[in-house]
């Protein structure tokens, strides 16, 4: 009995010690340049309904359920979506434009697991013609979630993601 108080201590003092020192925030992106003016690549971005012409996930599964709410391309705008295992079941919420600069939002996944989300789209120009456009998200790493990121990057889980993501909205928006 007392070597199985012994190691059921020294479980708690490893999970306390590794909770301490997990990854608490995550911050992942992506940029590309794209070979159109500011203003145009902005306007096609702030929509959540265009998305789907460009998202990694729709390829994944073509036959995912979607719904609007709220007027696209505004604060308040919602696309919820539910898919396969591999995109699940989740919103995201458009809650800040900065006209012609940035657009954040609020991705709240409930499938296969609850968790939320920043998420942005940044424009810059970069010469007359030519946009960089940065797209990531970011968030706290709860516990017990926290002591996993020990072993796993949200970097590599999700950047591959984002790179097709973006390289397919270079392909759209210059095509």
């Amino acid at each position: 009995m007392e070597t199985f108080l012994y190691i059921l201590l020294g479980v708690v003092v490893l999970v306390i010690f590794l909770a301490m020192i997990a990854p608490k925030t995550y911050n992942v992106f992506r940029s590309i340049e794209i070979a159109k003016p500011k203003a145009d690549v902005f306007e096609y971005l702030k929509y959540l309904e265009k998305q789907r012409e460009w998202s990694p996930w729709e390829k994944r599964d073509p036959n995912m359920e979607h719904k609007f709410t709220g007027e696209d391309g505004t604060v308040g705008a919602i696309s919820y979506w539910k898919g396969n295992k591999d995109v699940g079941e989740g919103e995201q919420e458009i809650t800040k434009i900065e006209e012609g600069k940035r657009i954040e939002g609020e991705l709240r996944f409930f499938k296969p697991w609850k968790s939320q989300s920043d998420c942005y789209l940044e424009v810059d120009e970069t010469s007359e013609g030519h946009t960089e456009v940065t797209w990531g998200f970011s968030g706290r790493n709860k516990f017990p979630m926290s002591i996993m990121m020990l072993f796993m990057s949200m970097d590599k889980m999700v950047g591959k993601d984002f790179e097709e993501g973006l390289a397919s909205l270079k392909t759209k928006l210059e095509g």
